[in-house]
């Protein structure tokens, strides 16, 4: 089996047609999605969606493109983690991409995220884009190796994957790496240690080759899975079982 560990079945596109993309998901095996939060005021759809689906999970935070939402604290993040659905803190992290200007506040917001997951004892989910110095720096001063968690849909260098792997962090591709020009993602693929590889959709962003550019939902997952089989020169099989097994090991609250 195969599973998807970071995507956003609660927006728009996706929960109109939940029904079929599980179905979907059981054709094409994937057995579990972790469903990725991004805000505080969508989360409680998040969680009725996923106490409906015993193979749906969910995560709690705020990404950092979200400027102008309701800030989390480290005390309401931790209590939201008492559900028992509630696998991750996140999505966190930075990104200087989309925004400009004073953008402490996002680096506020990224410290008290990691706070929070140190203090719950559960894995970050990491988002970091044109961002890879500042969220590596964080990471180190406020300890986040030892809350572990992954650095989800990653585009960086393989310097910035060995220095989240000298953390303890796990290393999830997206569909990105099924794209003609990434090449130095595929070298990333290639080099990361395979028990700490995991792979996602995101969706609905980033449908991996053959479906780029329409909509993605996480029975599409099997297309990363392929392409670092194919870029490691290594069956499928082996990337389905240490991708699966990643997965269960880093989000342990969840029954494997």
């Amino acid at each position: 089996m195969f599973v998807d560990s970071h995507c956003h079945l609660d927006f728009p596109d996706l929960i109109v047609q939940v029904d079929d993309i599980l179905s979907r998901m059981q054709t094409n095996r994937v057995s579990h999605a972790l469903c990725v939060s991004v805000n505080l005021p969508d989360w409680p759809g998040i969680m009725k969606l996923v106490e409906q689906h015993d193979c749906l999970w969910a995560s709690v935070g705020v990404h950092p493109d979200y400027e102008d939402t309701v800030e989390p604290t480290v005390e309401d993040l931790v209590s939201r983690t008492a559900h028992p659905r509630v696998v991750a803190i996140g999505e966190t992290g930075l990104d200087y991409y989309r925004l400009t200007g004073d953008l402490d506040w996002q680096r506020e917001r990224f410290r008290r995220h990691i706070r929070a997951a140190r203090a719950c004892g559960l894995p970050l989910i990491i988002h970091t884009r044109s961002a890879a110095e500042d969220t590596i720096r964080l990471m180190r001063e406020e300890g986040a190796e030892q809350a572990g968690g992954v650095m989800h849909c990653f585009t960086e260098s393989w310097e910035v994957a060995q220095a989240a792997l000298d953390l303890g962090f796990y290393i999830s591709f997206s569909g990105i790496v099924t794209f003609k020009n990434a090449v130095a993602l595929q070298d990333v693929a290639r080099r990361t240690p395979l028990d700490r590889i995991l792979i996602e959709t995101d969706a609905p962003y980033l449908a991996p080759v053959p479906h780029r550019g329409k909509l993605n939902d996480p029975s599409r997952v099997i297309h990363v899975a392929e392409k670092i089989a194919e870029c490691r020169a290594v069956p499928l099989k082996m990337i389905e079982d240490e991708t699966t097994n990643n997965f269960f090991k880093l989000f342990n609250k969840i029954p494997a």
